[in-house]
C-alpha cells in the first residue's frame, strides 16, 4: 500500500497537529502492555506457583521482542506506509492479551507477551517517532517529546485501571478487556494515519548549524562511540527497570498492598511525562551529552533514596522523584547521535541505542527478581541497579570530558537543528 507523500506545506500544519493527537492515542494504547505486566506480577506469581525471577520473565521477553520488533516495523513502515503496520499491530495487541489471559503456564504467558512486544507495542514505538519527526520542523523537538511522552501517559493511566480490574473481576478477565479495548482503539486510530509524511525539505545552508561529518564522534571511531553508547544505554535502563518493574511487588512485601504499588508506579510515570518534556528544553540549551550526564546522576540519587526510606509516604515521594529524574535519559541518546554522528546514519544508530535501552529494561526486570529470589530482599537489587547506573554515569562523564578536551577546554553546545 503506497500512498503519495503529503505536500511540504503540510509540515507544521493543522493536519500535522491532528496527526500528532492521533499518534499520541496510538502510543498510549499500543504501549499499555509495557506497564500492566508489572501490575499483574504478584497475581501471576501466585497462580502459577513460580519464583519472583520466573514471574519477571514475561516482562523480559516482551522488552527484548519490542526492541527487535522495532527494527522490523520501522522498515515495514518506510516501505508500505504506517497504516498497514498499525493494522497488524492492532491485531497482535488484541491476540497477545487474549492469549495471555488464556495461558496455563508462565511460559505461555511469557510467549503471549513476546507477541505483544514484537508486533503490538513495536508498531507504536519507533515507526511513530520517525513519522512524527517528518511532519514537524520548527516545533519538531516538542512534537517528538509529546509522541515519546505517550509511553509514560500509558504508564500513568493503565496500572491503576488494571489493578482495579484485577480486584474486581480477576487478572484474566482484565487482560481480555485490555485486548478488546486496545486492539479496537488502535485499529480505529490507524485509519487516520493513511497519509504518507510530507516530502522532506532540506535546511538552507545559511541556517547556522555547524556541519558535522560524524567521522570522529567524540574523537573516536564511529563503531567505538556507538559501542559505548550501547553499553551506557543498557546500564541506565537496567537501573531504571528496578523500580518500574518491581515497585508493585515491593509494596506488597512491605505490607502496603499491590494497590499502593500500582499508584506509585502511576505517579512515577506521570512525573516521567513532565521530566521528558522539561529535559527536551534543557537538552536544547546544554546539549545531549550533558543532559545524559545530569539525568544519570539524578537517577542514581533517586535509587539511593529507596534504601533508607521505605515508609508509605516516603515511597510516594521517592517514586515521584525517580520519575522526575529519569524521564529525559533515553531521549538524550537520540540528541547525542544527532549532534555527533553522520546524519545519514542517524536512523540506524538511534534504533540500535533504543534496542540497547530495551535490552537493559528487560535485563533489569529479570535480574531484580532473580536477586530477590537469592536474597529474599530488594535491598541487594537496588544496590545492583546503582552499580549499573554508575557504569552509565562513568561512560557519560568520560564522553563529556572528551567533548571538553576536543573543544579546547570549553564544552561547546551544538546548535539545535530546526
Amino acid at each position: 500500500m503506497r500512498n503519495a507523500p503529503a505536500h511540504p506545506d503540510l509540515i507544521d500544519s493543522r493536519q500535522a497537529a491532528w496527526r500528532l493527537l492521533f499518534t499520541l492515542g496510538l502510543v498510549v494504547l499500543g504501549n499499555s502492555s509495557m506497564y500492566v505486566v508489572s501490575v499483574v506480577l504478584p497475581a501471576v506469581q501466585t497462580e502459577f506457583g513460580v519464583g519472583r525471577g520466573d514471574a519477571s520473565l514475561p516482562y523480559t521477553l516482551m522488552m527484548i521482542s519490542l526492541g527487535v520488533g522495532g527494527l522490523l516495523t520501522g522498515r515495514l513502515a518506510d516501505r508500505y506506509g504506517l497504516m498497514p503496520v498499525l493494522w497488524v499491530g492492532a491485531l497482535a495487541t488484541c491476540a497477545g492479551y487474549v492469549l495471555a489471559a488464556m495461558s496455563g503456564s508462565i511460559w505461555a504467558f511469557g510467549l503471549a507477551h513476546a507477541l505483544l512486544g514484537f508486533i503490538g507495542a513495536s508498531s507504536t514505538f519507533a515507526p511513530l517517532m520517525a513519522d512524527t519527526a517528518l511532519w514537524w520542523s520548527r516545533r519538531r523537538g516538542i512534537a517528538v517529546a509529546i509522541c515519546a511522552g505517550g509511553n509514560y501517559i500509558a504508564g500513568a493511566m493503565w496500572p491503576p485501571i488494571v489493578q482495579h480490574g484485577i480486584e474486581a473481576i480477576g487478572w484474566r478477565e482484565t487482560y481480555m478487556l485490555m485486548g478488546v479495548v486496545c486492539g479496537l482503539g488502535m485499529f480505529a486510530l490507524s485509519l487516520r494515519m493513511r497519509q504518507r509524511p510530507p516530502v522532506a525539505v532540506a535546511a538552507p545552508a545559511s541556517a547556522g548549524v555547524a556541519a558535522r561529518d560524524g567521522s570522529r564522534p567524540f574523537g573516536l571511531r564511529p563503531a567505538q562511540a556507538q559501542t559505548l553508547l550501547f553499553i551506557a544505554a543498557i546500564g541506565c535502563c537496567v537501573a531504571m527497570a528496578m523500580p518500574q518493574v518491581h515497585i508493585v511487588a515491593y509494596c506488597g512485601d512491605l505490607g502496603f498492598g499491590p494497590a499502593r504499588g500500582a499508584e506509585m508506579l502511576s505517579l512515577m510515570l506521570a512525573c516521567g511525562i513532565v521530566s521528558r518534556l522539561v529535559s527536551g528544553v534543557i537538552c536544547d540549551r546544554i546539549g545531549g551529552i550533558r543532559t545524559l550526564l545530569l539525568g544519570s546522576a539524578l537517577q542514581g540519587v533517586a535509587l539511593l533514596l529507596f534504601l533508607p526510606f521505605d515508609g508509605l509516604v516516603s515511597l510516594y515521594v521517592v517514586s515521584a522523584m525517580f520519575g522526575l529524574f529519569q524521564g529525559g535519559i533515553v531521549p538524550a541518546y537520540a540528541i547525542i547521535i544527532r549532534e555527533h554522528f553522520a546524519p545519514q546514519e542517524a536512523g540506524a544508530r538511534v534504533g540500535a541505542v533504543m534496542l540497547a535501552s530495551l535490552l537493559g529494561m528487560a535485563l533489569g526486570g529479570w535480574m531484580s527478581g532473580w536477586i530477590f529470589d537469592l536474597t529474599g530482599s530488594y535491598q541487594a537489587a537496588f544496590l545492583n541497579g546503582m552499580g549499573w547506573n554508575l557504569l552509565n554515569l562513568s561512560i557519560a562523564g568520560w564522553l563529556y570530558w572528551r567533548v571538553r578536551r576536543l573543544a579546547g577546554g570549553s564544552a561547546a553546545v551544538p546548535a539545535a537543528a530546526s
